[in-house]
């Protein structure tokens, strides 16, 4: 992708205490990162957004953070109408936009924090638009008159795995495919579903395995690049599912079926059970789960380590997150929250993004 690029310019009581109290908005490098929480969705001089922000991913190192916002003031040169999707550093504290265009779902990130990517309106139909954060050259998928939507990027940005249909013929259902950007941008693909019901590909860091579901059938599968195989569905016979998240390792398919969450192991076929709890993500390296319980008394977000058991609350106050909210260990999550009393100072009445540093 970089040569297109730059040519194409069991659930467990609670107990663990919230972390000590974050101090208000951090500047400059080093400010990021001591164990608390810290307010992502503001410019860099520490301003309050004047606008709604959401939709928050970061990079497996916890550097960057991207996210979408209605706000007109976290830049410069921050475009009005509509959201747009920003990138904020955490070592220095530095805000970019990425292009002018509005978001149609939250963005994606590599893990390596060097691409990001979004679907947005094109003409009549949805295109994929990705950009190198350390340059802002763009790219976009080959979608020809099909639209393209559901992406997700791999480490290195080099495969991108999302979702292509034909709007003016519904009977063309939808193809899940893997762009790979240093093969000229060649799809290959990974499923045919005669429906366009979301299929929400999720793909791991070395390009290997596509995590999918069938949204008619409600099962999940997993598509193993080598020898283009199929496996599946994980979660067995006569059982409805839907995906969450594939670990960047490869190793941990995060799935929901009724009101408990698993993690299902792709080396042994086996499923670790987290019961009435709604899984929202797992990090890179598939060891750390946060999820929501469904229990309405319990913080709203929780972060599991699937080895040990243990629990760790990220937030008490009412927050959502989505898939790619964790990073490598499970050092950080970011999260969104319309709550006034997670940092001090915070009086602007919007949705924030946040940023919770566990140790």
């Amino acid at each position: 992708m970089r040569g297109v690029l730059g040519a194409a310019v069991a659930v467990c009581a609670v107990t663990v205490a919230l972390p000590g109290v974050a101090s208000a908005e951090p500047s400059g490098a080093g400010a990021a990162g001591a164990a608390g929480v810290e307010r992502i969705s503001v410019a860099a001089d520490g301003t309050q957004a004047d606008g709604d922000s959401a939709d928050a991913s970061i990079s497996h190192d916890g550097r960057r953070v991207i996210f979408s916002s209605s706000a007109t003031n976290l830049t410069s040169d921050t475009a009005s109408g509509g959201s747009k999707v920003f990138l904020r550093d955490q070592r220095t504290g530095q805000n970019q936009r990425m292009g002018d265009l509005s978001p149609i779902g939250p963005p994606v990130i590599s893990g390596d924090g060097e691409y990001i990517g979004y679907a947005h309106e094109w003409i009549t139909n949805v295109r994929i638009r990705q950009y190198q954060t350390s340059t802002g050259r763009t790219a976009s998928l080959n979608c020809s008159a099909y639209t393209c939507d559901q992406a997700s990027l791999n480490t290195d940005g080099r495969y991108t795995a999302h979702v292509l249909r034909y709007p003016r013929q519904p009977t063309f259902g939808q193809r899940i495919e893997v762009q790979d950007w240093n093969n000229g941008g060649a799809n290959q693909n990974v499923a045919t579903f005669a429906h366009t019901k979301p299929s929400k590909p999720s793909i791991s860091g070395d390009g290997r395995y596509v995590a999918y579901q069938d949204g008619q059938t409600e099962d999940v599968f997993v598509w193993d690049r080598t020898g283009a195989t199929t496996s599946g569905p994980i979660e067995g016979p006569d059982k409805a599912a839907s995906l969450v998240q594939l670990s960047d390792d490869g190793g941990k398919v995060v799935y929901l079926s009724g009101s408990d969450t698993y993690v299902h192991d792709i080396r042994t076929g086996t499923n670790q059970l987290v019961p009435n709890v709604k899984g929202l993500a797992i990090d890179p390296t598939g060891r750390y789960l946060l999820y929501a319980p469904r229990d309405t008394s319990a913080p709203s977000l929780v972060l599991r380590d699937l080895r040990t058991g243990t629990d760790e609350v990220v937030s008490a106050q009412p927050a959502s997150a989505g898939t790619d909210a964790v990073s490598a260990g499970g050092r950080d999550v970011v999260f969104q929250s319309a709550a006034d009393d997670i940092v001090p100072g915070d009086t602007n009445g919007k949705s924030d993004v946040f940023a919770r540093h566990l140790y």
